[in-house]
């Protein structure tokens, strides 16, 4: 049986790949449960925000990693709004980065989903579901157009991603077979 288009996709970035510790018991609702904790199942993503906000900047990333880009997805929202976990996971920081305060959740297969400007009392260790409420969404984020934007962020080890490729809606992007830059 052939996999779906997004799945072919996922499995070419090496975005389905099982982690090689066993996932942390997760706390949380379980009717929030979107992802799959079960090994070899790809991992499930949602939204950040309730409902489904407007995109008002998209990833762009820079030709090199030293040059400045967009590295993430601007997403519209309230000032106050939560911010909802991306997908099953551990939060492996919560704290202040150039004077912002930016959330990092960890999951499967090496990928981290950040979250900025956020409002968070959600410690580092804390295992979170899919869906479940991480923080409030704060004013102010740089470069924004809104009163109010979550800056939602990917990366796989140094490499930074398209968030929205995680919901099947990322931008495409051609790369060598052979995995080198070009």
């Amino acid at each position: 049986m052939e996999p779906s288009p997004i799945l072919a996709i996922l499995l070419s970035a090496g975005l389905t790949t099982t982690p090689a510790v066993p996932a942390p018991p997760v706390v949380g609702p379980r009717s929030l449960v979107v992802g799959s904790l079960s090994p070899g199942a790809p991992p499930t993503f949602r939204w950040p925000l309730p409902g489904e906000s407007p995109v008002v900047r998209r990833f762009d990333p820079p030709p090199q990693p030293w040059l400045p880009g967009h590295r993430g997805v601007d997403l519209a929202a309230d000032a106050g709004a939560p911010v909802l976990a991306a997908g099953d996971g551990v939060v492996t920081f919560a704290g202040a980065v150039a004077g912002r305060p930016v959330l990092t959740v960890t999951h499967a297969a090496g990928l981290r989903t950040t979250y900025e400007p956020v409002h968070s009392d959600v410690e580092v260790g804390t295992p979170v579901l899919a869906g479940v409420p991480i923080g409030l969404l704060r004013a102010g984020h740089p470069g924004c157009l809104a009163p109010a934007c979550l800056h939602w962020g990917l990366r796989r080890g140094d490499t930074y991603l398209d968030p929205l490729a995680l919901l099947g809606r990322g931008s495409v992007r051609l790369l060598p077979l052979d995995g080198a830059p070009r």
